[in-house]
């Protein structure tokens, strides 16, 4: 819980979805909260006396009898995050609080200073634990947050998130993040050609996690019984199904995650979930890190036009 950009996430979160009644560094409770039975401590009351792990249980379950609620999504490993932030929300400086949870920017479309303040204005995050947007479609991105909003994929960040802004504004948030940078698309379908190609030509085992990920996602190794990826997700923007995700270019840490989530059921997503699901399913530890290795390895592809979210 100390690395790195960790406990940012979980301030935004808190932030969001806990502050109306734990209060915040310079946040007083209103009255209301006060008057509950029991009443919710202030937030540095609240953690003092608890251990991480005691305080990801509570985070987790929730306090039974009482308004605080469990964790809105079957995945335990999100809780982290908000335990890294409250184990250092006990004397922060109001200024300091403001400044982790305040949105990055007051233009564009209700609610995107909020969401940038997490994936970047421009859809890249800097947070292996937190996706690129910018490698994706805008139609990808408006059925993924539809899939987050209505609890076919599990994510308490983002269900929270969806679930904060009016229907209608999905689709210009989606527009929004959903597109490359003309500088950045230029040649990258070339580049993922080529890392394809190199792919489909080579032999024999390696070492390297970047070559064995290629040779799953291509399905080389006929001995095993794994789909290949990339006739799906890429590399080869005019290959890849337009109602699959991008994975050239996306972080390796989330790659893993979201792998790791397919394989043990607990990822959902859209129209086509069951069949990614049943794919996962076949992956052990070392496939997944291998093909997080081939993917995250790749230059981005320039997103085709239409299609829908897994």
């Amino acid at each position: 819980m100390d690395a790195g950009r960790f406990y940012l996430l979980g301030a935004r979160h808190y932030d969001s979805a806990c502050r109306v009644c734990h209060g915040a560094p310079g946040v007083t409770q209103g009255a209301t909260v006060r008057a509950m039975l029991p009443a919710p401590p202030p937030i540095g009351d609240a953690v003092r006396d608890w251990r991480p792990n005691e305080l990801g249980w509570i985070v987790r379950e929730g306090v039974k009898m009482s308004g605080m609620p469990g964790w809105p999504s079957a995945r335990n490993d999100e809780v982290w995050p908000v335990v890294a932030f409250l184990t250092r929300v006990r004397g922060m400086r109001p200024e300091h609080y403001a400044a982790l949870v305040g949105p990055a920017t007051a233009e564009g479309p209700p609610g995107f200073g909020s969401c940038a303040g997490c994936h970047g204005i421009d859809g890249l995050s800097g947070n292996e634990r937190i996706p690129r947007l910018d490698i994706q479609t805008p139609d990808y991105l408006e059925m993924a947050l539809l899939t987050y909003r209505d609890g076919r994929r599990q994510s308490g960040y983002m269900r929270h998130a969806a679930s904060a802004v009016p229907a209608e504004t999905l689709r210009p948030l989606a527009q929004r993040f959903g597109r490359l940078s003309d500088a950045t698309a230029r040649g990258a379908g070339q580049a993922a050609r080529a890392a394809g190609s190199g792919a489909a030509g080579a032999a024999g085992a390696s070492d390297d996690p970047v070559e064995e990920g290629r040779r799953l996602a291509f399905a080389l190794d006929r001995r095993r019984d794994l789909p290949a990826c990339h006739s799906c997700h890429g590399p080869d923007a005019e290959r890849r199904r337009p109602d699959t995700p991008s994975l050239s270019g996306q972080y390796r840490g989330y790659l893993e995650t979201q792998l790791i989530l397919w394989r043990d059921g607990l990822r959902g997503g859209g129209p086509r979930a069951e069949l990614m699901s049943e794919a996962a399913r076949r992956l052990n530890d070392d496939h997944i890190a291998a093909l997080a290795a081939c993917y995250s390895s790749l230059a981005p592809e320039v997103p085709a036009a239409g299609g829908a979210a897994n």
